[in-house]
Parts: C-alpha cells; structure tokens; sequence
C-alpha cells in the first residue's frame, strides 16, 4: 500500500459575505428562508447510520414567530442513549483504524460543503430556529464553523508530526491515540459553529461520539448532520440524539466506557457533571477528559482617555448582536465620570435606530431571545430593577411575547457596582453600567476583577498605553479572551483561540491545538536497534 508524510492545504480563513442588496448570496438565502418556512421538517435521531424516530414528538417554532411549526424532531429516552453509545463502540475501531488523512479529508469534504452547496441551507435553519440575523448567521453558522473544520484537521496533522528526539541507536516515536470509550458532545443552542465543532474535533481525532445539542438548536442540528452524512463520516462515529438532560446523564455518566466530554453551556450545569463524573469515577475503564465552556460576565472598562465614539460602539454591537446571547457578549460596563455624558448619548442614538423584528427582515438588527424561559427569566430583571432606587432604566425596558420572544435592548445604570445584574449573567440584550470617579481607575480594575466568578471575554478601550497596561496586567485573570480597544466578542478560528477559566469553563481553548490535544492519549515506544545481552554496568568493574 503507498505511504506518505502527507500535508494539508493550508488553512485561511473563510471570507465573510456580506448579503449585501442586489449580491448574489442574499438572493439565494431569501429563496432558502422562504423554501424552509414553506415545509415543515420532520427530524429523527441519527443512531449507527439508522433513522431513529420514537413515539414522542417535539415541536419547532421561529422565536420571533411561535406561532408558525418548522417541524417536529422525535424525543429520545435511556434506550436511545444507550442505543447511542452502543452504536458509538460498535463503530470504534474501525474509526480509529482509519488512516488519519482519510478522517481529514471527510472533515474538509464537510467544510467545503458548507462553504459552498449548503452555506444558504445552514444559515437559513440558523437564522429561523435559532433567530439570528443574516450576518451573524454568516459568521456562526458558515464561516466558523468552516473554519474550525479546516484548521482543526490543520491542527491534527502538526499534532501526529509532533515527535520525541533520540539518542543513538534508539527511535523514540509517540503515537497519538484517541481515547478508549466514547465522547459526549454536549451543546448549546447559541452558536451552530459550536454545535458543529463538539463532536467532529472529538471524531476526527479518532473518537466516536454521542452527540446531544440544545434543544432550541436541533433545526439547524440536522442540517449539520445532512452534511456530516453527506461528508462522509461513516455510520456510528456521530451519533444525534434528543434526550432529557437528566435521562442522558444518568446512562452516560454511569458507563464504563464514557471517556470524557465536549461541553458548552451554562456553569451550574457543568458544575453539576464534573461533581457526577467525581462520584462515578471508580466505574470508568479510564479518567474521564472534562473539557468546558461555560458562562460569562464579560465587561468592557473605558478609561478616561478612551474615545467616547469607540466606547459606544463597542457597546452597541458587543452587548446586542444576536440579543446579547453570545457567552461573550458584554453585559457590564464601566465608564468613567468624565466620558459618561457623551457615551451616553452616543448609544440612546444607536438603540433608536435600531429595528427589531424578525430575521426575514433583514433590516432588523434585534431579533428574538431564544424560548419563553429566557424571555421570562430577562423580563423578571428588568421588572425587578424597576423597582429598585439603585438602578435606572436608561434604554429599552420593554418587552413582547405576544408573537415572539422580544425584548428591547435595556440598559441599566446602576448605582450599586455589586447590583445582582452587575455580577450575575443574563444571556440576554441587558447591559448594567456603573459610573465610577474618573480618578479611580486602578480601584475600578479591582472592582471588575473581584465582582463576578467568571472568566470569559473582557475589554479595555484607552488612549493612554500605561493605562492599557495596567488593566492588561490587573485583569490577566478574569478573562480568557481580552481585548484592546475593540468589543470583548467576535473571536476567530485560527487567530483568537477561545475559552476562558474561573466560573467560565476549563479554557482549552475551541480553534486551537490545545483543544484538539485534550482528546487523544499518547502512547510513548521507544524501540532499541542492538539491545544489550549482559545486565552489568561499566561501574560493576573493580579498577
């Protein structure tokens, strides 16, 4: 059989199209939203290759438009799980087996799918199940998505090329192996990237997974699944299935066989798996790899010589886009006294003319939060903080559920630096601002380090480089990803490796070798040519 050192096109990172009016792209999404909304979809679990349906079905709904049925996806039960990890082991070996550039080629198959046949497809499912607009659709559900395939399999080759030096006559080599048992790739319904990058970094590092996304996500599940299928990804080595937290976890953290877990999603959750897989450990064949990303309460810090219009905008689009539903979307900032008044200005002119609406409509830039759970978990806030003395409602406040899920993008200026909204995380378009003495920086870096557990995404905009020092120094710890004069969001695949530590997760870092290391388990061999035939050392000699 030939054999090869064999290299990867180098990996770029996928363009960004615009939709703007009269291109090509927003001909052909408008056709695809209008072809998606015409039919509805009806979606089974995806177990060994088969089509899996049960005797539960579940309905799917725009959230801007409740009202109107997408389709209907079939519940999974224990059974089904179990089926899962069955179908998962029973696929094993073969995967693992498989040379390591024909995995590749599936994975980069999949990207150029995406890039091209099915770009509209998937940011259409995207923009209606999961009410994103056309341009984060295109950054979230195209180009990221595309890019973590594409550098992932770039990461995997420097990985296997990653080898031990020797001495003479020794070859010292180490062999990558992915892990013994199956993954659970557990994920969130806010970016279909990640929904995508679970499973398939797990998998094309050799692994089978037992793949379970957000329930408010499996529209555009699906479709990722048509492409995986249509990739190539043989039978078993992802399998999609819609069971209960609950119901998954007590099969799967109970396997001999679970060998770790792709998470993103909130921290009380994840909280909750990694003290299940402690109690479970003695049961487990190996210690399970517990990767996370979790919640956040990311921050934006001005300093008094930052530019009120770069200040602005950084709230603007950090604390909105996409209704504040990013894990790294700005929700508190801090403006010093002498800029607040222009800043002020600045973003009541930017929320006045924003539109809300639906995602059809691409001249909304709000759309709907996710289901009514969240709607009624955000509304409780703000009717809370109209209550309260400490704080007040300066933008938005208002909110509608009548057709979707809408609530204004609200902004809360509050007195309190330790006010509930100021610590905790929403995921929603709230942003809390706290005014501090613009003398008081340094105290206020203190206060941005000591007022919230997480870790995640943070930004400091400032003229004065000492400045930018200071807080780059003072707040190494309470963000994963920091930003310089820019918005705390938007991180990109090959550039920006994302994750961040604290309350917000394990920080190995989606998009970069890191990650890709945590699902493999090297084997070091080291092989003699002339071994010894004698036990005795040279020192055994008496002079």
């Amino acid at each position: 059989m030939p054999k090869g050192i064999y290299k990867v096109p180098t990996p770029i990172n996928e363009p960004v199209k615009t939709y703007a009016p009269g291109t090509t792209e927003k001909k052909e999404l408008k056709n695809m939203l209008l072809q998606l909304r015409s039919s509805e979809v009806d979606i089974p679990m995806y177990i060994g290759g088969k089509e899996i349906r049960s005797d539960k079905k579940v309905r799917l709904a725009p959230p801007h438009n409740h009202k109107h049925t997408l389709g209907y996806f079939y519940k999974s039960d224990k059974i089904h799980v179990k089926q899962a990890i069955d179908a998962a082991l029973e696929a094993k070996e073969k995967w693992a087996n498989l040379s390591w550039e024909h995995r590749a080629s599936i994975f980069l198959k999949a990207a150029d799918l995406i890039a091209g046949p099915y770009r509209a497809k998937l940011n259409a499912a995207t923009m209606l199940g999961q009410s994103k607009s056309a341009f984060q659709a295109e950054i979230d559900s195209a180009c990221e998505i595309i890019d973590f395939l594409r550098f992932n399999v770039h990461f995997m080759q420097e990985i296997y090329s990653e080898q031990p030096i020797s001495s003479p006559g020794i070859w010292n080599r180490i062999e990558w192996r992915p892990l013994e048992g199956f993954i659970y790739a557990l994920t969130p319904f806010n970016f279909t990237a990640i929904a995508g990058n679970l499973p398939t970094s797990c998998a094309m590092m050799g692994n089978t997974v037992v793949w379970k996304p957000s329930n408010t996500q499996v529209y555009s599940a699906n479709v990722l699944m048509e492409i995986f299928r249509k990739a190539g990804v043989p039978d078993g080595v992802i399998n999609l299935i819609y069971p209960s937290g609950p119901d998954a976890a007590d099969v799967i953290f109970s396997h001999p066989h679970f060998a770790g877990i792709h998470f993103t999603g909130s921290t009380e959750v994840f909280q909750n798996i990694w003290k299940t897989i402690g109690n479970n450990i003695h049961t487990y064949r190996s210690y399970p790899r517990i990767v996370g990303e979790t919640g956040g309460k990311d921050f934006i810090v001005a300093h008094p010589t930052a530019e009120a219009s770069v200040v602005a905008t950084a709230i603007s689009r950090g604390a909105f886009e996409y209704q504040g539903q990013k894990c790294s979307a700005a929700s508190r900032a801090y403006i010093p006294s002498n800029l607040w008044s222009e800043v002020k200005q600045l973003v009541l002119t930017d929320l006045k003319s924003m539109k809300m609406g639906t995602t059809e409509d691409f001249s909304n830039f709000i759309n709907a939060v996710i289901d009514e759970k969240s709607f009624d978990k955000l509304s409780a806030y703000i009717e809370n903080a109209k209550k309260d003395s400490n704080v007040e409602i300066i933008a938005g406040g208002k909110y509608d559920k009548s057709e979707g899920y809408f609530i204004e993008p609200t902004v809360l200026l509050c007195k309190d630096p330790h006010y509930v909204t100021m610590c905790e995380e929403l995921f929603g378009p709230i942003l809390s601002v706290y005014i501090y003495d613009e003398n008081k920086f340094e105290e206020t870096l203190n206060l941005v380090d000591q007022s919230s557990p997480y870790a995640l995404t943070g930004a400091i905009i400032a003229h004065d480089r000492y400045a930018i020092e200071l807080a780059t120094k003072k707040l190494k710890n309470c963000a994963g990803n920091f930003y310089i004069n820019d918005k705390p969001t938007g991180a990109v695949v090959g550039q920006q490796p994302f994750g961040g530590a604290r309350g917000s997760g394990t920080n190995d870092k989606a998009g970069a070798k890191i990650n890709l290391l945590r699902w493999v388990s090297p084997r070091t061999i080291k092989e003699t040519f002339i071994p010894p035939t004698d036990y005795r050392y040279p020192f055994l000699s008496e002079e």
